[in-house]
């Protein structure tokens, strides 16, 4: 005689609307898959560790669901984990002593002149980005690119809007200095 095993299934959470919860939490990260990535890419300068770092977050953040709190904001949650990931990450290479090196992007010579003038301008910008400090790019990216608020970005990082607030402004007068230097020294060498 055969007998079948029967797992258990784990218990489906329902929410308010009667929809399962962990449907509603798969959606709910798909959807913000792409700020994830721009985020990480901010933070982590490169394609590819950016992805591994979403990748991780993504896991983790299906790995604890339950202790996602409803009514809360999913993206500020989904933020503070891939910030928490590249913290730990930062600090494993400094252990290491590894070189977080990004790879250069190349431009093929077919583009049109103002697309080229476009990246190198955009290249430009991100050179800058990457000299400021961890704690001052994470802000910028949160603000600037993901669009938080104050509130918001201090919620995700971890800070009192204070803090955010005088990273966001140390972080634009540096960026302003870098790329008012690298314009006069490009100038400089035209004329």
């Amino acid at each position: 005689m055969l007998q079948r095993w029967k797992y258990a299934e784990p218990p489906v959470r329902r929410v308010a609307s009667g929809e399962p919860a962990s449907a509603r939490f798969g959606e709910r990260l798909v959807a913000v898959l792409p700020r994830l990535r721009r985020f990480a890419r901010g933070l982590a300068r490169s394609v590819n560790e950016a992805d591994d770092l979403v990748q991780a977050a993504c896991e983790r953040a299906l790995a604890r669901e339950h202790q996602f709190q409803e009514g809360t904001r999913f993206d500020s949650w989904m933020f503070r984990i891939v910030q928490t990931i590249w913290i730990d990450q930062l600090r494993a290479r400094e252990v290491r002593k590894e070189d977080g090196e990004a790879a250069d992007e190349r431009l093929g010579t077919n583009e049109p002149v103002r697309r080229v003038e476009a990246r190198l301008a955009l290249a430009e910008v991100r050179r800058a980005v990457d000299r400021l400090p961890p704690d001052q790019r994470m802000t910028l990216m949160l603000v600037t690119v993901e669009g938080l608020s104050y509130k918001e970005a201090a919620e995700a990082a971890g800070v009192p809007v204070g803090t955010i607030m005088s990273r966001l402004a140390r972080a634009r007068i540096a960026l302003q200095h870098q790329l008012d230097a690298a314009g006069g020294s490009a100038n400089d060498a035209d004329a």
